[in-house]
């Protein structure tokens, strides 16, 4: 089992003619995603990669049956192409894009809501969704890791591939990065919910960062509604407060936002928090061993 991606999602990619769309696809193809076209309005009627480019996300979908869609697009047209998703009803729409406008990403997530949240937005500023053995919708390395019962959702991209890396040898059921921007599509909580209700899911591996209260909001809902051993990684504990590092979001005011805050906040409720990324990936060994 996975959340949201299974080896039965067909995937296209907006902006795939891009380089970094086009490297991308390639990579996806490889690990056996079913990745089954790409759109660009300049380019519709035209194949890149072998595979067919439409000049809409609609006319993609009734033409494949695409029901995810990665985007691949600058970030001035990224609030656009992600409109443009929503309008199309694609069930899944994953937003790689770095850089985006807080305001546009706002304006998108709203729009979003406001037409019934048939779309699920991840990211941006994200790697992507991958289920192991599966599918993989992004720019995770298809290879790090293998299919197992262990759900991650991480800020991190970075952090996320370690942990795949750290814990190969138990696997993934799905891996989620979702993220670091102030505005995101789809939170923490979203995703404990789903790894909470995946019966092919035994545990969970949660990667938070410094800034905002993501983590303390993610505490208080697994203490109400999640009864799977969770463990979490919080990064940023050597951060200097008022100055950002690394993600958009990740900057800390006062005593808000803090990594030993959040850590804190986490082991209240029972989570075990590593010190660092390979010991989180300890703490999670000992709860799959244990199983």
């Amino acid at each position: 089992m996975a959340i949201w991606l299974t080896d039965n999602s067909k995937i296209i990619v907006q902006g795939m003619t891009g380089g970094e769309g086009t490297k991308h696809t390639r990579r996806m193809l490889a690990s056996g995603a079913k990745v089954v076209g790409g759109v660009n309005a300049r380019k519709a009627g035209t194949t890149h990669e072998g595979l067919p480019v439409f000049g809409t996300v609609k006319e993609a979908i009734e033409q494949t049956g695409a029901d995810v869609s990665v985007v691949f697009v600058p970030p001035k047209f990224t609030k656009d192409a992600v409109k443009e998703a929503i309008d199309a009803e694609i069930p899944l729409c994953v937003v790689i894009t770095e850089g985006v406008p807080v305001h546009d990403s706002t304006e998108f997530w709203a729009y979003a809501v406001a037409n019934g949240n048939k779309t699920r937005i991840i990211g941006p500023n994200c790697p992507g969704i991958a289920s192991p053995g599966a599918s993989n919708a992004g720019i995770i390395p298809a290879d790090i890791t293998t299919a197992g019962r262990i759900g991650l959702v991480s800020k991190s991209g970075t952090l996320t591939y370690q942990l795949m890396y750290e814990l190969r040898d138990f696997g993934f059921s799905t891996a989620v990065g979702i993220g670091g921007d102030p505005v995101i599509g789809t939170t923490h909580i979203d995703a404990l919910q789903a790894f909470q209700e995946d019966p092919g899911t035994d545990a969970i591996v949660m990667i938070g960062e410094i800034g905002g209260d993501a983590e303390e909001r993610a505490a208080a809902y697994i203490e109400q509604h999640v009864s799977k051993p969770v463990v979490a990684y919080v990064a940023g504990f050597t951060a200097p407060e008022g100055k950002t590092m690394g993600h958009a979001g990740a900057i800390v005011s006062g005593s808000a936002g803090t990594a030993q805050a959040k850590k804190e906040a986490l082991e209240k409720v029972g989570v075990r928090v590593g010190k660092t990324p390979s010991e989180t990936a300890r703490l999670m060994r000992e709860i799959m061993q244990a199983r």
